[in-house]
């Protein structure tokens, strides 16, 4: 994954802080599923994501620090993240219906409940839906591949009016085709009107987000419900560690919530029980790699980092432009850069095919 010649999938950023991190967790070999497990191993964490939202200049109801009912955790993926905000928009909803519907049974609202995600949105958000035992309905991009405010509020309508019940709306920043951003300050406004959870899954170009210059695709983060983004993929943090952040983490905490007399402890309430804030129970000192990334490198020179593989991918777009046998399919957005040969996708095909198969350079198709 780290051959100079890998061109595939996302980067998974290493550094040498990270590796020492990683190793220390090893030899520390805390299991830190609750803060009496380790006080250090969630005391630190709850700092580490009070810092890094303050990198991307999320708003302070995200962070713990704000003294709200706000806060973040590390995950192992960004898939994890979708299915656990879907979890907590589940348990939500259905508080909510039981208190109007109080003749209606868990199955039956269960059986109402549809979330939403743009058609150019991740394998891994219908999969939460699979995994969670709910509806997710699929919602076509417009010409530029981002889900608009619009497409959405005509699904919520039509399901609305076939008597189901919207719950949840997974918004990406980044998609994995074409690193297009959907429309968040369009889609947060129609799914608050709604009361539908907005899940925001930025989990490779979240990371740009540490530079001023790419923030603008954050506008409308204050109608979101929970925030999710990968260090491991682009912040020289190595795999894994995914980065969420709840408004309202109660729900979640709730959602999964069993309380046996061996996992409790005195100071339950005063800080975060990390075990209710995930699928596993067992977790890892992940909170290490951030601190070290973070102290060793910097914000600057992590900006730098970003802005030079950015640097990059404008760098190869304009080459392929140039170049009169290709074509850019879509815009050079971040370090992502969709080109191909002009004429059929058959030859495309054949194209990549003789690019693997000589074994020297690896790349990944997509499809838009």
């Amino acid at each position: 994954w780290h051959s100079p010649k890998f061109h595939a999938y996302f980067p998974t950023a290493n550094s040498y802080p990270a590796i020492v991190a990683d190793m220390l967790s090893g030899a520390i070999a805390c299991i830190g599923f609750t803060w009496i497990a380790s006080p250090a191993c969630t005391e630190l964490e709850v700092v580490m994501l009070d810092w890094l939202g303050k990198m991307l200049d999320l708003p302070a109801e995200f962070l713990a620090c704000s003294g709200g009912k706000g806060g973040g955790v590390i995950q192992g993926t960004a898939s994890e993240s979708t299915l656990v905000a879907l979890l907590g928009a589940k348990a939500k909803k259905l508080q909510q219906v039981k208190e109007e519907h109080p003749e209606w049974d868990e199955h039956t609202i269960i059986g109402k409940l549809v979330g939403y995600a743009s058609a150019q949105a991740h394998s891994s958000v219908e999969r939460a839906g699979l995994l969670g035992g709910v509806k997710l309905r699929s919602v076509p991009a417009d010409e530029h591949n981002r889900l608009r405010g619009e497409a959405l509020e005509q699904a919520i309508e039509e399901d609305l009016a076939a008597g189901l019940i919207p719950f949840y709306a997974v918004v990406t920043l980044g998609t994995t085709n074409s690193c297009a951003f959907d429309r968040l300050d369009e889609c947060g406004p129609v799914a608050n009107k709604h009361n539908v959870w907005v899940h925001v899954d930025a989990a490779y170009a979240g990371s740009a987000f540490i530079c001023p210059e790419y923030r603008h695709h954050m506008k409308g983060i204050e109608t979101a419900d929970s925030f999710n983004f990968n260090p491991h993929k682009w912040m020289l943090v190595n795999f894994d560690c995914s980065a969420m952040w709840l408004k309202d983490p109660s729900w979640v905490v709730n959602a999964f919530n069993v309380d046996p007399l061996y996992l409790k402890h005195d100071m339950q309430g005063s800080a975060p029980d990390y075990r209710h804030w995930q699928i596993p129970l067992g977790r890892r000192f992940r909170a290490l790699k951030l601190w070290f990334v973070l102290r060793l490198y910097g914000v600057e020179n992590l900006q730098a980092h970003i802005r030079r593989h950015c640097g990059f991918a404008q760098q190869f777009g304009d080459l392929c432009q140039q170049d009169a046998r290709f074509e850019l399919a879509a815009e050079v957005n971040m370090g992502l850069v969709c080109f191909r040969l002009k004429g059929s996708n058959e030859r495309n095909e054949v194209l990549l095919k003789r690019i693997n198969g000589r074994g020297n350079i690896h790349m990944v198709p997509a499809k838009i």
